[in-house]
């Protein structure tokens, strides 16, 4: 990631923001503006490739700011990252995240030096050949997995390969042959659908990049019942997305879906009039309407009323009285029973009005003028 820092175009200092970053796991230090909370704690945050930060104490006293590249403990060796918060916030983020400071935390070495940058550019340079022959290893050893990415230490003396796997998979052997192959330290780290949707990213349905990749940083479970509650049609294809997994986007709407409903009768409530029994279809939360059937599980004779309609009817019924019908006295007599030919659409009538803008048998427009002779 490129970190463009701010050089006073902004309300914060150079410490507290990055110039309009869109990476979901940048995070506002609204501490940054007071002196005292840089010198509260000797905590830093530094984040690496993907998703991944670390908390790391600041023994030497380092003069580090928001984008300084560090040269961090590791096991083995060393690793190198960003800073991407210093002072008092980084407190409180170590206690979200549930990091003891005693035991898990470790050292900033230095500054990054021009050597360790070189080192750590030629691992990561290696990652993505790395994967393809892992991913042939695997296959060879008839393994139901499949590894995603692959991320160098700074040093690269230890590399992560992330794997998707649908069951649990015994990857000893993978390991022996991954660490004879690559002579690095081999840590295996599984992530699910979403996570690997998340890291490659892409654009969704709206037009816009994913939610997953852009700002979602914790992922909640999606059911079908979101989608019914919001009368979404539950039609596989659109429902799911780039991970094959429901769209994260259907539960954010169904909190005031939800409280909006509550101003509707039930929609297991039956409607009963002098000629029918009408089934409740869908609401509207909109346009303030609802539909019903006289069909439970088809749609037929279909009526559109409003709320308070519905719940007149309800007081009606449970007072033992049966309206004419579901729609009001001035509304029905209004709305007249119109017919229409569900097989119209194949009269071959209709063929008459496309011939007179059409092509005779010759290839030319009838509408043209005749060509003079």
């Amino acid at each position: 990631m490129e970190y463009r820092l701010c050089n006073g175009g902004c309300c914060m200092n150079k410490r507290g923001c990055l110039c309009r970053q869109a990476n979901k796991l940048n995070s506002y230090n609204y501490f940054c503006d007071i002196a005292e909370s840089e010198l509260a704690t000797d905590y830093i945050e530094v984040q690496f490739k993907n998703t991944r930060k670390g908390y790391y104490i600041n023994s030497n006293k380092l003069p580090l700011e928001k984008g300084d590249m560090v040269t961090v403990e590791a096991s083995p060796g060393h690793d190198v990252g960003t800073v991407t918060m210093t002072g008092k916030l980084v407190v409180f983020q170590m206690k979200k995240a549930r990091i003891r400071p005693d035991l898990d935390v470790r050292r900033v070495y230095r500054k990054s030096r021009q050597t360790d940058i070189e080192k750590y550019e030629e691992a990561k340079a290696k990652e993505h050949d790395t994967m393809i022959r892992s991913r042939k290893i695997a296959e060879n050893l008839g393994l139901q997995m499949k590894i995603g990415d692959v991320e160098y230490q700074g040093d690269g003396n230890k590399a992560i390969f992330y794997y998707i796997a649908d069951e649990r998979v015994d990857f000893r052997q993978l390991i022996k042959d991954l660490a004879e192959a690559f002579r690095v330290k081999i840590e295996m780290r599984q992530i699910g659908a979403r996570q690997e949707a998340a890291r490659i990213g892409g654009i969704g349905p709206c037009g816009r990049e994913l939610c997953c990749s852009g700002w979602i940083s914790g992922f909640n479970s999606v059911s079908t019942g979101a989608a019914r509650v919001q009368d979404i049609s539950l039609n596989p294809q659109k429902l799911a997305g780039q991970c094959a997994k429901l769209k994260c986007c259907i539960n954010y709407e169904v909190d005031t879906y939800m409280e909006s409903l509550k101003q509707f009768p039930s929609r297991e409530i039956r409607l009963e009039t002098l000629d029918n029994t009408y089934y409740h279809i869908k609401t509207d939360v909109f346009k303030n309407v609802m539909t019903y059937s006289t069909e439970r599980n088809i749609i037929s004779n279909i009526v559109n009323i409003s709320s308070e309609r519905a719940f007149e009817v309800i007081n009606m019924n449970k007072k033992g009285q049966k309206p004419k019908s579901l729609l009001p006295d001035d509304e029905h007599r209004s709305q007249g029973r119109t017919y229409s030919d569900i097989l119209d659409g194949n009269n071959v009538s209709r063929f008459d009005s496309l011939k007179k803008k059409g092509k005779n048998r010759n290839g030319n427009h009838n509408n043209r003028a005749p060509r003079p002779k």
